[in-house]
């Protein structure tokens, strides 16, 4: 545990409880898109339909019409996925925790994107491995970095247990993988004993581009979908408020997982996991998401023009396809952290990049880049939150 810090970001979130500040730290949806009614209707239903068995224990693999469902979205996007191959969980952050219960053991090489999620990295510390940062481009990881770290290494040593990736909109750097990078990250892979964690809580908040499949799909072809464990939420298309996610594994992973779940918490509500079966049954729920995305585009769209006019070209920023954040990466030897101290000042919150390192990830730009959200904000609060930032900047 004293190797293990608190989270910067829900540090952060306290201050940003002060209505006067305008916070692009969290990395939270915005509350407008909360399906608030229609979650009452399904409860009231299941309730009154079905309250004795949905208030009682039940499997820790989770609702079986729920799985059904879940498998039934992957199949829409061109993943085949079984329900039995489904395990529901407490939100996708306890996948991060039961897999790196299941396969890391103290000493193991873990894979991460540099920059990576600070929560899986402070979920991952707790288990004391070595963690090997992989650069990231406009593509997705170096697949030169990655080839490199995924050959055993001499006199016994073992492959990396694990390579953590999130391919879709990258927390925190927006960036996405290609296609191409997708197939050659399977490929490499494949030619490995090392288990891909695919993080993928973002892949149907896509407002440009193509939609393309999981890197599980490429591993499939290669006959190992058996090295793939992906990673799913409902946080962002319904609430982060259900506390409902899954992970997809295949049968002697799975196995393990279900064990580590049974003896965490024995099963995610039986009670929450109805009521969100029944608001998927009865509403058309891809057309709640296509609103999310038409709003997030907007949103998007508005911070990256701000950070174009109101910031000299020296600050860069990523432009991504979907998700929730933008990347920016300021000057040369200046120090977001030093930005963060005085944009506080003003009133105004992000997360610095150095959260996003591993232990010993030191990367050209850990010191001088920060994250920026614009979900949770709406249109004049961004246009004011940038505004604070580029006085505060040019003051710096």
């Amino acid at each position: 545990m004293s190797t293990v810090h608190r989270s910067f970001i829900r540090e952060i979130l306290k201050a940003a409880v002060d209505p006067g500040v305008i916070s692009f730290a969290g990395g939270l949806p915005n509350p407008r898109f909360f399906p608030v009614r229609e979650i009452q209707e399904a409860a009231k239903k299941v309730l009154t339909e079905h309250g004795a068995s949905a208030l009682q224990y039940a499997t820790t693999e989770g609702f079986l019409p729920l799985r059904e469902k879940i498998a039934e979205r992957y199949a829409a996007r061109g993943t085949r996925v079984r329900p039995e191959d489904v395990l529901v969980l407490n939100g996708s952050q306890q996948g991060l925790d039961l897999v790196a219960k299941v396969l890391v053991d103290p000493g193991d090489r873990v894979l991460v994107e540099r920059p990576s999620y600070l929560a899986a990295l402070q979920c991952f510390g707790l288990f004391e491995p070595r963690f090997v940062s992989l650069a990231l481009d406009r593509c997705g990881v170096c697949v030169r970095e990655l080839g490199e770290a995924l050959r055993e290494p001499a006199q016994g040593g073992a492959a990396p247990k694990l390579f953590y990736a999130i391919p879709n909109f990258q927390n925190p750097s927006g960036i996405s993988y290609s296609r191409a990078r997708r197939q050659e990250t399977a490929r490499l892979i494949a030619g490995s004993s090392t288990v891909l964690l695919e993080d993928d809580p973002y892949g149907e908040i896509r407002f440009l581009g193509e939609d393309l499949p999981a890197i599980r799909t490429f591993l499939a072809e290669e006959g190992r979908a058996d090295q793939a464990v992906l990673l799913g939420t409902f946080s962002k298309i319904v609430s982060p408020g259900v506390r409902l996610g899954w992970v997809v594994a295949a049968p002697p992973v799975m196995e393990k997982l279900v064990i580590a779940k049974q003896a965490a918490d024995l099963q995610s509500s039986e009670l929450t996991q109805r009521v969100l079966h029944r608001f998927l049954c009865d509403h058309d729920v891809n057309a709640h998401i296509n609103n999310i995305r038409e709003a997030y585009r907007r949103q998007r769209d508005l911070m990256v023009g701000a950070v174009k006019s109101l910031f000299p070209p020296e600050v860069k920023c990523t432009e991504p396809e979907g998700g929730m954040f933008l990347w920016v990466t300021l000057p040369k030897g200046m120090s977001a952290l030093a930005f963060f101290e005085k944009a506080l000042e003003q009133k105004v919150t992000f997360v610095p990049g150095a959260a996003f390192f591993a232990p010993g990830g030191a990367g050209d730009d850990r010191d001088n880049s920060l994250r920026l959200n614009f979900s949770n904000c709406d249109e004049a609060m961004i246009e004011e939150g940038m505004r604070r930032l580029a006085r505060v900047y040019a003051a710096m």
